[in-house]
């Protein structure tokens, strides 16, 4: 797994592809929080609050990390290097985890630069420092194990398709069902009692939790089996490609 993850890490850092999705994924929020006449925009809400980054932040992550792993499984496939992988002393888990690991490292990376928000709210509020820490903390968390999950579905989806174009359309699907597909589904109203089970199988109820400052150990129990659950799925579907 370990040579996997060194593959990938250097296969995104040796190249301009890391930095160029940081800057991307950087460089749409800071338009819409700080510069953009929108909704998101921090000057016009008015408060000092990163409520809005951790609305916009899954939206631009629903592309970006499809975009990241679509190339994971079905590139490998697709030159037929899956199977000069399959000859050596690697474990079909092995490949999925060393590939995910580091997409993770690339989500972190990416995330790190938006600490720069915190900073900035911290020195425009007033008084100087009253913002809500905890908040931001519990966003954060959240807003990784959503990425977490993102990643995990979009390494099954390149494991389920042979075109990359396909994995990364299929992925952005996928996450989006997952995310906001079941809420949205639920507020029609349609099946009565289960409307609240629907909202509570997608991503969505979950994850805005965190951004309430709750971190509920069921929530990320949750995020935790959804993550599993896809990677297993990938496995399984790599296994049956030998």
């Amino acid at each position: 797994m370990f040579s996997i993850f060194k593959k990938e890490l250097w296969a995104y850092f040796g190249t301009l592809g890391a930095y160029i999705v940081s800057a991307a994924f950087l460089l749409i929020c800071s338009l819409f929080l700080w510069f953009f006449d929108n909704d998101f925009n921090v000057f016009n809400v008015g408060l000092a609050t990163l409520n809005n980054f951790f609305i916009l932040a899954p939206w631009v992550l629903m592309f970006l990390l499809p975009a990241l792993t679509m190339k994971s499984i079905a590139e490998e496939e697709q030159n037929g290097t899956l199977v000069w992988l399959f000859s050596q002393p690697l474990s079909v888990s092995s490949i999925v985890l060393g590939k995910y690991w580091a997409i993770l490292i690339l989500v972190l990376f990416s995330l790190l630069p938006t600490f720069t928000y915190v900073y900035t709210i911290n020195n425009l509020s007033l008084p100087k420092g009253n913002i809500d820490s905890g908040i931001i903390v519990s966003g954060y968390i959240g807003l990784l194990f959503l990425s977490m999950t993102f990643a995990s579905i979009g390494i099954f989806c390149s494991s389920l398709v042979k075109n990359q174009v396909l994995a990364f359309v299929t992925g952005v699907f996928f996450c989006f069902i997952c995310f906001y597909g079941f809420e949205n589904l639920a507020s029609y109203n349609l099946l009565g009692n289960l409307d609240y089970t629907l909202q509570k199988i997608g991503f969505f109820q979950h994850y805005t939790s965190f951004t309430k400052g709750i971190v509920d150990t069921r929530d990320i129990g949750y995020f935790i089996f959804v993550i599993v659950v896809f990677l297993l799925l990938s496995i399984r579907i790599i296994n049956s490609k030998k």
